[in-house]
């Protein structure tokens, strides 16, 4: 465990120092065990111990972006004995959570809204006549998404006093322009500089004739400094701004947020990283070590080897189509690897396009494409789908464009919990009019149903797939909206993607019991095909359905009207995730909780059938 000193203001520059150092052993010797964010939180050390320095996190207002970097800012405010447990079922989790505590100040799990929120609390503060500070954490990334830009806009115009972090570990957002301007930046940030600067203000404000002067030699310092400094668009937006820094000096970041502290209006401190700071491995790699699962800490090798899975199975099967057709385009936001698109990547370079953390622009992008002729394919996980449901409808929609959506990370996706569970498409997706969602079983379906989304279909097609392998179930598609798996007489049970393992299995359970299930696989969730399934319950007069989505426009919920409308008679139970989101966990611990694992079904469909007979139904 962490010695962390009672008082982090009080403490020394050398002390801090050490503290770092302590702080990046237990940020490798956790995540090795445990798995988590690694590289990120590696080069945000010095950063987060200086603001901790600096501010009060239980008063101030500390605003993570994405919150991938926030493991040190846990460690540092009491949580370090429960970080044991990080990313577990009923355990911390590995982004800022206000009911964890009071020191995080908003939930952070997708990435540009920080400084958004930050102006949102500055002006609440100021309205509530309140003293405290707001300080926005942005990785550079962050700024490739469009939200960041129209938070800074707006943070600049306010006047609001609060200070924006640009951890800037990579992205070339500045250019360079040689040695000067290294030495006017190194200048500028000096104490002696930054005293000189606040009392030549203070005195020269203090009179008419020295506002005016003021007003001139501001002019022109600004005037050479915006042909030198890369500073000049964030100046115009309104901040003032200090940077570049080394964001792994933790004594100058100390200083320099002392002196932001101390200004009034919107404040940038642009600051300089390496991710992965301090463990070789990481920083070799940091992409690799972006999120990593166990891992051999002596070298970085991970301890459970990948094997194929759903990403790989459509990245290669996306570029053996795009070999025979060069309409075929791949775009990804900032989730290449994830994805499976490396190899699309580096085989097709010209025909791959990362546009960042701008999933908006990117659906956008793609009907730009597809009204041209190609045939875009977007790769993006689920949660992150969510952000462009505007540009679903208006861009794609309205012109029945073809764009093909590879929903990744679909249904549960374990320990990262709350913010990333891929449980809202289900419902969404099928709001866009035109729209055609596809749920592969297995990776032989997926390859399948990606060939003919391209070749063959039209309009807009989603395909969505879970994060992880298949399962026993393994054949192939023949091209039916919804097939018969098993024919039974007592009860139907429905499903699709992979939960069709856990209904498979429950069946033959259920056959020992002597109750006997059909299951009608759906392998189309939009539009539903329900003539499958209301023939199937004129047969066995129960349904029960089982979906990872959540309950609001589930497919369940959209069979049950059709069995409504269509006048179709029988008992039914629906099964899915509910109107709160899911913890994080394992995925087979939230299919558990769920009633979703085969254990689940048998229980339920049970409860079904024992239901009726304690009501007194003669067909029992």
């Amino acid at each position: 465990m962490l010695s962390i000193p009672e008082n982090l203001h009080l403490i020394t520059d050398a002390e801090a120092e050490a503290l770092c150092a302590s702080l990046r052993g237990r940020l490798v010797e956790l995540t090795a065990r445990r798995g988590g964010h690694l590289a990120s939180n590696l080069g945000a050390v010095e950063l987060t111990v200086a603001l901790h320095r600096v501010f009060n996190p239980q008063r101030d207002r500390i605003v993570f972006d994405v919150g991938h970097q926030c493991y040190c800012h846990k460690l540092l405010t009491g949580r370090d004995a429960a970080m044991e447990e990080l990313r577990t079922f009923g355990g911390i989790s590995g982004y800022p959570k206000p009911s964890e505590s009071v020191c995080d100040a908003f939930v952070a799990g997708h990435a540009s809204n920080a400084v958004s929120v930050a102006v949102g609390m500055a002006r609440a503060r100021t309205l509530q006549r309140k003293d405290h500070h707001v300080i926005a954490l942005l990785g550079d990334g962050a700024l490739t998404g469009g939200l960041a830009y129209e938070g800074l806009s707006d943070a600049g115009d306010s006047g609001e006093p609060l200070l924006v972090i640009l951890n800037d570990n990579g992205m070339s957002i500045t250019q360079s322009v040689g040695g000067v301007a290294e030495h006017l930046a190194r200048q500028r940030l000096k104490p002696q500089y930054l005293s000189f600067k606040k009392g030549y203000r203070k005195v020269m404000q203090s009179f008419s004739l020295g506002r005016g002067l003021y007003r001139v030699t501001h002019q022109v310092k600004t005037a050479i400094k915006e042909t030198l400094l890369p500073c000049s668009l964030f100046e115009d937006m309104g901040f003032t701004y200090l940077g570049p820094v080394d964001g792994h000096d933790v004594k100058g970041l100390t200083r320099l947020m002392k002196y932001a502290k101390e200004l009034e209006g919107p404040v940038l401190l642009h600051v300089r990283t390496v991710k992965g700071k301090g463990y070789a491995p990481a920083e070799a790699e940091p992409d690799r070590f972006h999120g990593v699962g166990p891992f051999d800490p002596s070298t970085g090798k991970a301890l459970s080897p990948g094997g194929m899975n759903f990403s790989k199975a459509f990245g290669d099967s996306l570029c053996e189509l795009a070999e025979k057709d060069e309409r075929i385009c791949a775009v990804t936001a900032a989730m290449q690897p994830g994805t499976g698109l490396d190899g699309f990547a580096k085989k097709f370079p010209e025909r791959f396009f990362d546009v960042g953390i701008a999933e908006g622009h990117a659906v956008t992008m793609c009907a730009g494409m597809a009204k041209q002729g190609m045939v875009p394919v977007f790769a993006v996980y689920s949660t992150f789908l969510q952000r462009s449901y505007d540009m679903l409808i208006h861009d794609v929609a309205l012109q029945n464009l073809h764009v093909v959506f590879c929903v990744d990370r679909a249904g549960l996706v374990g320990e990262d919990g709350e913010t990333h569970h891929g449980v809202f498409d289900v419902g969404f997706l099928d709001t866009i009019p035109g729209m055609t969602v596809l749920c592969p079983s297995n990776y032989g379906e997926l390859r399948q149903m990606l060939d003919i989304s391209i070749r063959q279909m039209k309009g807009p097609v989603a395909i969505r797939y879970p994060r992880g392998g298949e399962g026993g179930y393994q054949k192939p598609w023949d091209g039916q909206s919804a097939a018969l798996l098993r024919e039974g007489s007592d009860v139907t049970l429905v499903g699709y993607g992979v939960q069709i393992n856990a209904l498979l299995e429950a069946a033959e359970r259920l056959e020992e019991d002597h109750i006997s299930a059909e299951i009608v696989k759906l392998n189309t969730i939009t539009p539903v095909p329900t003539k499958e399934i209301l023939a199937s319950i004129a047969k066995t007069g129960r349904l029960c359905f089982f979906e990872e989505a959540m309950a609001a426009n589930c497919v369940g919920a959209r069979v049950a009207a059709r069995m409504a409308q269509s006048g179709v008679a029988g008992n039914m139970m629906l099964r899915n995730l509910g109107d709160k989101v899911p913890p994080q966990g394992t995925v087979a611990q939230l299919r558990k909780l769920y009633d979703l694992d085969a254990e689940g079904v048998v229980s339920k469909v049970k409860e079904v059938i024992r239901h009726e007979k304690a009501a007194g139904c003669p067909s029992c």
